[in-house]
């Protein structure tokens, strides 16, 4: 006999919109049903179908992306995190996330527990975690605001990760007024496993168990997902605090170690992170993976606060906890496991064979669900959203440059004025709070990639590095996308990698507005040709929807996080000059109008118009195969990608990271700002000793790349002919002492 529902409160279409869910969607909900759901259900339809849970704005587009390639060894989006084959017997885990609104409204915990939730996913495949990396993004650097944010934010991604051991090796941090009120806070993490040990989101085996191992469950994080990550910013949103989770990373390095040795004990069917969701994204995604279902009892979930209803119980995000499927009979070798790490672990149900969540309370079934009903790839809703190109495209892309008169700048001022924006100094207030040698696993984080020896495996390394320029993509999605997949292959072929493979975090604001989501479908057209183009598929990743206020929506900011193999790490290369006398070449082309979206035109006009630099992918290709045999070879000392601020401040940057060294500049033409300070695509800066100049010039003419020599290395000094002339030292107080001082301004 079937079992009668329970409800606590009776649902009606009020109560589905309170939980994020449309009209159109609660008469779906009815209809799957066949009848009114409870109030625990339309709960977890709410967080399943959330734009944050379920794609379905993005899933249609997210489906165009290469998902597959030869190292992957699972397909994007099907697991916790993407999995890429390095040789050996080992494989790479890697993703990145937003927790963007949550760090708005609670800057410490929000980061904090960002970066807690990616880490988990990591090493819920069984890879153990060896670095972490971020992209940032706030409003104004002369607000208020934006200081407590800047502060909030880097003082919980640096409290999470020290504090479980886990190195920040690199990212990225912007300031732009349109993310005044939302800022971006994305979190890559990159673990490493034995492909024999990879762990899977799947149950099955009718009869197991189904155990919560870790942290009890409290009333945070209730309705992250589906109310705060998956709607805009209003007047109220401060009052969304208590939906921000609220993490314990000591109990994460426990968690963690417990996990890898369950995995290695072979005691594990299944395991998936309890991040957005909680128990009821683990139940209801494990379970229509493995096509079975589940029969959980709420009573025995350890809980923290009393009186918990059902509904808070399945939608918590309380931090730290996993879900375990354990083989039947090795449940108690699974305790005396994590007896011995002192976690916690409670079973709460078993694996039935109907494909079904039958959700207990007190006796009480008070949801039965299919799992089919709730997940991506099942029933959850999918959209075509309308698209329209915006109508500022119009006027920033006709702007008429010649009324600026560029060619009267004072190319030393305006030199000055560039090199001290927030945009381009260093970022050492924010990575000196970071323990980036923890494992001692790092080997360089300045430069154009931070670059990490692996111990599994003898003299090899990998490369990493998020990138994603905000402007280029706001001027010219499908340009800007390729664009940050371009520079991202541009930075990892800097430090001596081989690309494989990337993830990426869409942030993007409402969905709902046609000239948002043509942005959208723009920059994921763009990423995916690039990606395909460059053989590095995308491993998954994250949509950040709805970032956005009554006041600012943040300019479409695809960040591309990217994974480069270093088959010799004793062959790798720095940005930073080595020695005095060295020949300094310009590989690739300059070419003047790449003006729009630059540094220059913001520091100095504040605008931000024009086009998307042109992107050449034959050219970087053949400019990633060079610099790979370049540095494998030894043939050049150093490299440096030029990007944001053009080429004078890519020298500029090559001189405050060395030594007492400078440079002589000799470009053979006027040295205008337009040929400073554009941002033409596909260059690189690099150093040759006198006596590999000709070995060097003749490997460069084999790959048909454009180079010319422009100068060389010199003690103490940085100057260009006909420009300007600076002391390194004076160069150097700016670049590493500048933003510490922006934010302690009052």
């Amino acid at each position: 006999m079937k079992e009668l529902l329970f409800s606590e409160i009776e649902v009606d279409e009020k109560i589905a919109y309170k939980c994020g869910l449309t009209k159109e969607e609660y008469q779906k909900i009815i209809e799957l049903l066949g009848r009114q759901p409870t109030y625990t259900e339309i709960g977890i339809f709410g967080v399943m179908w959330s734009e944050h849970c379920s794609y379905k704005n993005s899933i249609k587009m997210l489906k165009t992306l290469p998902r597959t390639g030869p190292h992957l060894l699972v397909s994007a989006g099907e697991e916790n995190a993407g999995a890429v084959d390095i040789g050996g017997g080992y494989a790479i885990c890697f993703k990145i996330e937003s927790h963007n609104h949550p760090s708005a409204v609670e800057p410490f915990q929000g980061a904090a527990t960002g970066v807690g939730g990616i880490l988990r996913d990591i090493f819920s495949m069984g890879a153990r975690p060896i670095a972490v990396l971020d992209s940032l993004r706030f409003g104004n650097i002369n607000f208020d605001r934006t200081k407590y944010l800047v502060k909030g934010v880097v003082s919980g991604i640096s409290h999470y990760g020290n504090c479980f051991g886990v190195p920040t090796v690199g990212g990225e941090v912007y300031f732009e007024d349109c993310y005044n009120d939302n800022p971006l806070v994305n979190v890559m993490a990159v673990g490493i496993v034995r492909t024999d040990r990879l762990a899977f989101a799947k149950s099955k085996g009718i009869g197991n168990p189904v155990c919560i191992v870790g942290s009890s469950t409290g009333r945070d994080g209730i309705h992250g997902a589906s109310l705060l990550a998956s709607r805009e910013f209003t007047e109220d949103s401060e009052d969304m605090r208590p939906t921000v989770q609220v993490g314990d990373p000591f109990a994460e390095k426990l968690l963690l170690e417990v996990t890898l040795e369950l995995i290695k004990s072979g005691v594990v069917v299944g395991v998936q992170d309890m991040g957005a969701a909680g128990i009821s994204c683990s139940t209801s995604e494990m379970s229509a993976r493995g096509n079975v279902g589940m029969s959980i009892d709420l009573d025995c979930v350890p809980l923290r606060e009393k009186n918990m209803t059902p509904y808070e119980i399945m939608l918590s995000e309380s931090q730290e906890r996993m879900l375990f499927v354990f083989e039947k009979d090795r449940l108690n070798e699974a305790k005396e496991i994590c007896n011995k790490w002192d976690v916690p672990i409670s079973q709460i149900g078993e694996v039935t064979e109907d494909g079904v969540l039958h959700i207990w309370k007190d006796g009480k079934k008070f949801a039965e669900l299919k799992a089919n009903f709730l997940v991506l790839g099942g029933m959850a809703p999918q959209y075509d959203r309308l698209s329209l190109e915006p109508k500022y495209l119009e006027t920033t892309r006709n702007f008429d440059f010649r009324k600026l008169h560029i060619e009267k700048i004072n190319v030393k001022d305006a030199f000055i004025k560039i090199f001290s924006s927030p945009n381009i100094v260093s970022k050492k207030w924010v990575y000196e709070q970071y323990d980036y040698q923890v494992r001692t696993n790092t080997v360089r984080i300045s430069g154009d990639a931070a670059v990490l020896r692996l111990k599994e495996l003898p003299n090899k390394g990998i490369a990493l590095t998020t990138d994603c320029n905000s402007r280029y993509v706001y001027l010219n999605p499908y340009r800007g996308a390729v664009i940050a997949v371009a520079e991202a292959v541009r930075n990892v072929s800097c430090v001596g990698a081989k690309p494989l493979a990337i993830t990426n975090c869409l942030n993007f604001g409402n969905p709902y507005n046609p000239e948002v989501y043509w942005t959208f479908k723009q920059a994921v057209m763009g990423m995916g040709d690039a990606c395909r183009f460059f053989n590095t598929p995308v491993t998954g990743g994250n949509v950040s929807f709805h970032n956005e206020s009554q006041n600012f929506a943040v300019y479409p900011t695809p960040v591309i996080g990217m994974l480069g193999l270093i088959d010799d790490i004793n062959r790798t290369c720095s940005l930073e000059f080595k020695n005095e006398g060295d020949l300094i070449f310009l590989i690739g082309e300059s070419k003047l109008e790449d003006l729009g979206g630059s540094e220059f035109l913001k520091v100095m006009y504040n605008l931000i118009v024009g086009d998307a630099p042109l992107v050449d992918l034959e050219h970087e290709l053949k400019l990633s195969n060079f610099l790979h045999l370049a540095i494998s070879e030894g043939l050049i000392n150093s490299a440096h990608d030029c990007s944001e601020g053009g080429l004078a401040i890519c020298l500029a940057e090559k001189c405050v990271y060395s030594k007492n060294l400078g440079a002589f500049i000799d470009l053979k033409l006027e040295p205008k700002a337009n040929v400073l300070f554009n941002e033409s695509q596909g260059r690189v800066v690099v150093t040759v000793s006198s006596d590999k100049q000709s070995k060097f010039e003749e490997a460069i003419t084999q790959f048909n790349l454009p180079y010319q020599l422009i100068g060389k290395v010199q003690k103490d000094i940085f100057e260009i002919r006909n420009g300007f002339i600076f002391e390194v030292s004076y160069l150097q107080d700016i670049y590493f002492n500048q933003l510490e001082r922006y934010l302690e301004q009052s």
